[in-house]
């Protein structure tokens, strides 16, 4: 069965850095996905940035994006999400899935603005894939949905388990399947 986990954490909690952490600690080319990251000036947060593991970055959010959609005071370019975001979901998708991992950050409000996105989600977490993918800890009727799968182990992300994580779930992701999930992680 594949793993499939969703990181559940408040803003700034660290679930970026924990998957990136986790995309490091793989071997190289042994996951495919996305993080995304804020975009500061003078100290304050203009926006978001999209960054695939393999290294392309566009802006996906920015207070001087018109929009629509608009994600608070961000205008969101999805473009970005059909140029980046997709294509980087898609070779676990298309090729032979087993033992492909994707990477996922985030699945919030401006990427589920993307309904390619929330479809191409919809697939990855139906096919024999191991998905790891960090999500908001707020109310949202597409992530509520995923949250309450039994397929989907949630964990949550704390400032006493974010150091510690990448590692357990790398080696997890590395092991035998056989064995089970890790001791609770809540």
């Amino acid at each position: 069965m594949p793993t499939r986990i969703l990181l559940e954490g408040r803003p700034g909690a660290g679930k970026t850095t924990a998957l990136r952490r986790l995309a490091a600690l793989l071997p190289a080319h042994a996951a495919t996905g996305f993080t995304t990251e804020e975009i500061r000036q003078s100290g304050t947060r203009v926006g978001f940035a999209l960054q695939t593991l393999t290294g392309r970055r566009e802006v996906l959010a920015h207070v001087d994006l018109p929009g629509p959609p608009r994600v608070g005071k961000y205008g969101v370019d999805l473009g970005v999400m059909e140029r980046l975001a997709l294509p980087s979901l898609r070779p676990a998708a298309t090729e032979e899935a087993t033992g492909r991992l994707v990477l996922i950050d985030e699945l919030g409000r401006m990427e589920l603005a993307c309904t390619a996105f929330r479809d191409a989600v919809i697939t990855l977490f139906a096919a024999g894939i191991d998905v790891v993918a960090t999500v908001h800890a707020h109310h949202d009727p597409f992530t509520d949905a995923l949250k309450r799968r039994a397929d989907i182990e949630v964990v949550h992300l704390t400032p006493a388990n974010r150091d510690g994580l990448p590692g357990q779930l790398a080696a997890r992701l590395r092991g035998p399947r056989a064995h089970g999930r890790p001791p609770s992680q809540s």
